[in-house]
């Protein structure tokens, strides 16, 4: 298994040669794959990670799934209520990720918030998406189906900085509990 370094060095060239290269019309959607007992060392490496990005020519913006998630939930209309209900049982943990499941779902604020952070960069040249926190969808949803969803929407190289095992050429284990799952269309690296 390679290392983040190793990684992180593959997918620089990928997304270097990835235009000039693919013949095949598929989005330039990446994901960078660590354990997840490395999530923290991914955090610390971002940093520095952009930095090379930069110093490399590129324009590199970030959209976090945390704050995403954070700032839909914070600001939902029926937060209050959700609130009020959770007061009555406030243990019922499968209940209350179940609302906040299908409210995510609901307004597809997942898929919306990345397609409008795809469009505000839209035409630029030499940028790179860096999608981040995607453990934030845990318990909710899984990022493949979100992917699904993006095809043929993705102009721009756009990696998800993905916590999990890598099971095969294009199977996934989202944080390493979840069950295998091979519905990606994406590059994979690392893992």
């Amino acid at each position: 298994m390679p290392s983040l370094e190793e990684s992180f060095e593959e997918l620089k060239r990928q997304i270097k040669y990835a235009r000039r290269l693919s013949n095949t019309g598929d989005d330039p959607v990446y994901y960078l794959i660590f354990r997840p007992g490395e999530m923290m060392r991914v955090k610390q490496q971002m940093k520095v990670w952009t930095a090379r990005l930069k110093k490399e020519g590129w324009d590199v913006h970030t959209l976090s799934l945390a704050e995403v998630v954070n700032s839909f939930l914070r600001s939902a209309p029926l937060r209050e209520f959700w609130l009020e209900a959770e007061k009555e049982n406030p243990l019922d943990f499968e209940s209350i990720n179940t609302t906040l499941r299908e409210a995510l779902l609901y307004d597809d604020v997942i898929t919306e918030s990345v397609l409008e952070k795809l469009k505000e960069l839209g035409g630029r040249a030499q940028t790179v998406l860096l999608i981040t926190d995607i453990e934030a969808l845990h318990p909710y949803m899984r990022v493949g189906a979100i992917e699904q969803k993006l095809q043929g929407k993705v102009s721009l190289p756009t990696v998800i900085l993905y916590p999990g095992i890598r099971t095969g050429k294009s199977s996934l284990k989202f944080l390493g509990i979840y069950p295998e799952d091979g519905n990606y269309r994406s590059i994979h690296i690392g893992g």
